[in-house]
């Protein structure tokens, strides 16, 4: 029997941790300064929970932004709850952490990315519908620096 350390599975759940602990000083604060965040989820994961319309249009992911207006942020140890901004009107969404595909912070150049292993079959496709969520266009998630961890897996 051959014992390994998983490290992308520690290192995950580490950056998950660090999302969890920055949501949660928003949430007891606000955003500081010119913060704010790009996130990308799977929308197909089972604990996520968005409009029927919304998982309509997404089928497969979502980018929320949050900026200007969010309300009801309620963090977790598993996922967040937060109400965004859909074209005027408010729509209550629950994130799991598990679900987050990429976290961006434009402000400071700051990124995560989730990879899994039918993430690295899959090619990129840049149809992507823009991001939701907020009325924010200045920023978009490739402003910033991405950390992968696929460079550090054999």
């Amino acid at each position: 029997m051959t014992r390994s350390i998983d490290y992308g599975s520690l290192m995950h759940r580490a950056m998950r941790g660090l999302i969890q602990e920055v949501l949660e000083d928003v949430a007891a604060h606000g955003l500081p300064g010119a913060h704010h965040f790009f996130i990308t989820f799977d929308t197909t994961h089972p604990d996520a929970k968005l409009a029927d319309w919304l998982r309509e249009r997404y089928p497969a992911d979502m980018t929320v932004v949050m900026q200007h207006w969010f309300d009801n942020l309620d963090v977790s140890d598993d996922g967040f709850g937060i109400t965004l901004n859909f074209g005027d009107a408010p729509e209550p969404l629950y994130i799991p952490y598990d679900a987050i595909r990429t976290f961006v912070d434009p402000s400071v150049e700051f990124g995560l990315r989730f990879e899994s292993h039918e993430d690295e079959d899959d090619s990129d496709d840049d149809d992507d519908p823009p991001p939701e969520g907020d009325d924010s266009t200045e920023d978009t998630p490739q402003d910033a620096e991405v950390v992968s961890l696929d460079s550090f897996r054999k």
